[in-house]
């Protein structure tokens, strides 16, 4: 029995990448998945096998969270079959890269309804269900270092992970009364599918060793921080940021000059 048994949880755009790392170590913790996808059943499928087979009961759903009447109804649908819900996730996104002045507006806007109007549609519709049940629960969004850091070329992406972290901490206000608690994750470069939509497997191994901590993370990295979240012994942190990143938002990159400092400075006395 893990230290989620019995509770009741709602992955979005958990069929891939790190909403299927955070499915399958919620289902390790012991609870129950409702695996939400939108375009890939056969890996869905693969998911909710795995999270059986620790166990615990899991299904797919699938819809295009941009769509706000598919959103609430693949909430409502989850909550109906696993007879309620205590953890609702916030993790599907879409991305397109390009300069700003270059942007494919339907691109740019379909990272938004994605990414920002999607993640709210779930917050709230799984917000909603949380508090008609009167038994407090957790809502996690997965955000992203974009929110504070305006990364060229992505331009809808900080937009919408920067109001993604609005979001969450607004909710965690109004929710706190109804003992519901909002938290934020902050994944830093993380080993995904959605990753090599842009990067190569070379770039992948060459940049990621370059990082502080010398490699990409793992999704399931980012699902160990949600069961963190989610523990009833962590039932004081709401509104709050945890940053899963290898250090990669640290000033690392001036570590080299502070290196090559040192190597040419004279020895300090001090008198």
């Amino acid at each position: 029995m893990g230290e989620l048994a019995g509770k009741r949880a709602i992955v979005s755009g958990a069929s891939r990448g790190i909403g299927r790392g955070i499915a399958l170590e919620l289902a390790r913790a012991g609870a129950s998945v409702a695996v939400n996808y939108r375009s890939n059943p056969d890996e869905a499928d693969e998911v909710v096998a795995e999270c059986k087979s620790m166990g615990v009961e899991a299904f797919k759903v699938q819809a295009d969270l941009a769509d706000q009447a598919a959103a609430e109804a693949m909430i409502d649908q989850s909550v109906e079959r696993l007879g309620g819900v205590d953890i609702v996730v916030s993790n599907a996104a879409y991305s397109d890269r390009h300069l700003m002045l270059e942007s494919d507006m339907a691109e740019f806007r379909k990272t938004i309804d994605v990414s920002m109007w999607g993640a709210f549609y779930v917050v709230r519709s799984g917000a909603s269900h949380l508090v008609r049940a009167g038994n407090g629960g957790n809502i996690v969004v997965i955000s992203s270092p974009h929110a504070h850091l305006a990364m060229p070329g992505a331009m809808a992406y900080n937009m919408a992970k920067a109001a993604n972290d609005q979001m969450a901490r607004t909710a965690a206000i109004e929710l706190a009364q109804h003992r519901v608690r909002c938290n934020i994750i902050h994944p830093g470069w993380i080993d995904t599918p959605g990753e090599r939509k842009f990067f190569s497997e070379e770039t992948l191994q060459r940049e990621g060793e370059k990082l502080p901590w010398k490699r990409l993370g793992q999704p399931t990295e980012i699902g160990r921080g949600v069961v963190f979240l989610c523990r009833p012994e962590s039932e004081y942190i709401t509104g709050s940021t945890l940053t899963i990143d290898g250090g990669i938002q640290l000033p690392w990159r001036d570590m080299f000059r502070i290196e090559e400092t040192a190597s040419t400075a004279k020895p300090f006395e001090s008198e």
